[in-house]
């Protein structure tokens, strides 16, 4: 595992960072639900690790993945030294003003027990006009009030539609770019935002290399793709992945992994995890070793027609 910068702040994370909707027992996303004492077991479980950087939001689980992870961060008496925790600010309805991310920020640190935050994030702006964010007042302006004040280290802005998010690395005023499902095997129409940004100075995140599951787990397994049933020609995509992998001798779960933590573009790739296994399988997939051949042949397999 290798340790990055997010530019100049001074914060130092993990290629790898764990993603927490998971935990916060969401069947609605991912078809399945997390008990609490399972959730707690694996966040204990990542801090057993090297991994030093963990991404939740306000509204995972409406706040209940906030609240799993500071039990466990209550009961081990705080944060270890160096830890990242980032969270993102949420809206309350259709209330996303600058009163409502300085409310979201308050929830979260209640949960999470914490004062402060390394990295905190706009969460799905997209879901709002671009005006009504940016206006006066407007949830950009609380982002901004936090980042002056020194209660956030860092502010992000977090989405999977590429062209909003591009109109927010336009504004010059974010640190960091988490991004999800557009930069893996089966999809890499985030390359041309991914470059913009990191030539802008701004952290990039990358978010579900698996695809929210297709890339990991058995077809057999009905896995979703970006968190949707997936289409044949997908199907029939990740079936010559696989078949590409199995001919290495490596696993699929591993490459897609390793396809993200190995662009120099990325500063940390973000998994979901739901069970203690997977973050040791996570570890694993991160440590594989694949041989170069495959990279080139990969290269073949994905480029466009």
């Amino acid at each position: 595992m290798e340790f990055n910068s997010v530019g100049t702040t001074g914060i130092t994370v993990s290629d790898l960072c764990v993603g927490t909707s998971p935990l916060g027992g969401m069947p609605q996303t991912y078809g399945y639900s997390v008990e609490e004492e399972r959730a707690v077991a694996t966040v204990e479980a990542v801090f057993e690790t090297a991994i030093d950087f963990m991404d939740t939001s306000n509204e995972y689980g409406k706040g209940e993945s906030e609240r799993r992870i500071g039990s466990v961060i209550a009961a081990m008496g705080g944060l270890p030294e160096g830890f990242v925790m980032a969270t993102k600010a949420d809206p309350d309805g259709r209330d996303f003003s600058a009163h409502r991310v300085r409310r979201s920020f308050e929830e979260s640190r209640e949960r999470l027990g914490l004062e402060r935050f390394d990295i905190f994030h706009l969460h799905d702006p997209e879901r709002f006009s671009f005006e009504e964010i940016t206006a006066p007042g407007g949830a950009l302006e609380g982002m901004q009030q936090l980042k002056e004040e020194g209660l956030v280290t860092a502010i992000g802005v977090a989405g999977g539609d590429l062209e909003a998010m591009d109109r927010y690395v336009d504004l010059g005023v974010f640190d960091v770019l988490l991004n999800h499902n557009r930069f893996t095997l089966l999809d890499q129409s985030a390359s041309a935002l991914m470059t913009k940004a990191v030539e802008l100075g701004m952290t990039y995140l990358n978010a579900a290399p698996y695809a929210s599951g297709l890339l990991a787990k058995p077809l057999e397994h009905a896995p979703r793709y970006q968190y949707r049933e997936p289409d044949p020609a997908v199907i029939e995509r990740t079936r010559r992945l696989r078949a590409l992998c199995d001919s290495h001798g490596v696993e699929l779960a591993a490459v897609a992994l390793q396809f993200s933590t190995r662009d120099p573009r990325v500063t940390s790739t973000i998994v979901g995890v739901s069970h203690p296994d997977r973050v040791r399988e996570l570890v694993a997939n991160r440590e594989a070793v694949i041989p170069e051949e495959l990279w080139a042949d990969l290269a073949e397999l994905i480029s466009p027609s």
